[in-house]
């Protein structure tokens, strides 16, 4: 037995409320279980319970074992003093507050198949614990769940936007291009867009937005990927010696510091994700979008920041996808499914923290318009997803489904989840032939 699962029960009456009581007090009423506390402290603040024709108010404590009040030294600390009832698995012994007062301590009873389903969800080796039965759990229920989820995501990305717009002195624009660069590095190669945002500041990039070669030359060279020992084929190609000479002159300028060029990521990679071709990409972004902050804010769907972040690249990377290296590649323009994820996870974010700084609700609601006008991602946590029943209809739902997996399924908090809750609290009713879970 697991105190985690008695607080759900009683968090969400799911015992049986009839053998509430003992001889002494006699059947006990619940007004309200109270709110449940996650700090320390008794388990449930303000319930509300009549117990022997009396009405009271305080805290809740559960325990496994009555006994294990005096384990966790509850009996000498006066913040439980204000505990009205202990609710116990296993009743083994008398309990005193702190004061002295000899604490009501019950029984929790329940339906044994509530335990059985808990268990098979915890113990199921699949990556979702409620594969194959999330058609079980109410359809108004999950999309309530997933919106919840999604804004959720979104709040906890705002923390993170607050916190880089913090550093920056308040520089919308700067932030912003320290969140594109991330996302243009696509998980794979984060680390080092990033360090090259910071390297690099906005403002100098600025100062040659008026020429693609010299912001080619900028990012190239801060990224250290002008490094002759990386492309040895790249001696003789003309383009690159004409960006190496622009960037010495300019990193002697601007003190520049390059990235160590062995931190980028080739392998495994598609060509037209690879880095250079990525870099390339942000490049014409750069030169091309002055002001990008003030004009993603112009944008009020989808459509119109697609048009403004897809973008095609100088003409060598047309057939190059490393330096040096002529193929017959083209890889120019920047495919849709990269706009969106850069659309998802940069243009609305930064949208919705603008709204929130600025007290501007329609402009939370336009990111959250957005973000529900794009098609689902297509990822792994999103097919995993899939495959357990849970189609998503657009990008808002896949970012819940990523929150979700992210937060909640790694870790098995099934009864923080409310698909969790909803089927584990079906008893006998969510076991069947079909059923994919295991049998404790």
């Amino acid at each position: 037995m697991k105190e985690e699962f008695l607080h759900w029960l009683w968090k969400n009456r799911l015992f049986d409320a009839g053998r509430l009581g003992n001889v002494e007090t006699g059947p006990v009423a619940i007004i309200t279980p109270g709110d449940y506390n996650r700090d320390s402290g008794p388990d449930f603040f303000n319930s509300r319970l009549v117990i022997a024709g009396t009405e009271w108010a305080g805290n809740i404590e559960i325990h496994i074992n009555s006994s294990d009040w005096y384990r966790h030294g509850h009996h000498t600390d006066h913040a439980y003093d204000n505990v009205i009832l202990h609710l116990v698995h296993n009743n083994d012994a008398d309990v005193y507050t702190a004061s002295g007062r000899r604490l009501v301590t019950m029984r929790l009873e329940f339906d044994p198949s509530l335990w059985d389903n808990y268990i098979d969800f915890i113990n199921n080796p699949s990556v979702l614990s409620c594969s194959g039965l999330i058609d079980k759990a109410d359809g108004f229920m999950v999309k309530h769940w997933l919106w919840s989820l999604a804004v959720g995501r979104l709040e906890r990305k705002s923390n993170e936007i607050s916190e880089m717009l913090g550093k920056t002195g308040n520089d919308w624009e700067e932030t912003l291009y320290r969140l594109i660069s991330r996302y243009f590095g696509f998980r794979v190669n984060t680390d080092p867009f990033e360090m090259l945002a910071s390297r690099l500041p906005l403002k100098i990039i600025r100062k040659h937005s008026d020429n693609l070669l010299q912001v080619e030359a900028l990012l190239f060279g801060t990224a250290g990927l002008l490094d002759e020992a990386l492309f040895r084929e790249a001696v003789n190609d003309e383009y690159y010696l004409l960006l190496l000479r622009e960037f010495n002159i300019m990193r002697a300028k601007y003190s520049l510091t390059p990235v160590d060029g062995w931190l980028w990521k080739f392998h495994r990679l598609r060509p037209a994700n690879f880095p250079t071709v990525r870099l390339a990409q942000l490049a014409t972004l750069l030169a091309h979008s002055d002001g990008l902050f003030s004009r993603i804010l112009e944008c009020h769907n989808a459509g119109s920041l697609r048009a403004l972040l897809s973008v095609t690249t100088s003409g060598y990377w047309n057939n190059h996808y490393l330096f040096g290296k002529e193929v017959p590649f083209k890889a120019g323009r920047a495919g849709k499914q990269s706009v969106d994820l850069l659309i998802i996870n940069a243009a609305v974010p930064v949208l919705f923290v603008y709204g929130k700084a600025k007290q501007q609700q329609e402009i939370c609601d336009t990111a959250v318009e957005i973000l529900d006008s794009l098609p689902p991602e297509d990822n792994s946590v999103v097919k995993d997803f899939t495959a357990a029943g849970l189609i998503p209809e657009s990008a808002f739902a896949t970012q819940a489904l990523l929150e979700l997996r992210t937060l909640w399924c790694r870790y098995h908090r099934c009864l923080d989840c409310r698909i969790g809750t909803s089927l584990i609290g079906m008893g006998h009713g969510i076991r069947g032939s079909g059923s994919l879970l295991l049998e404790p």
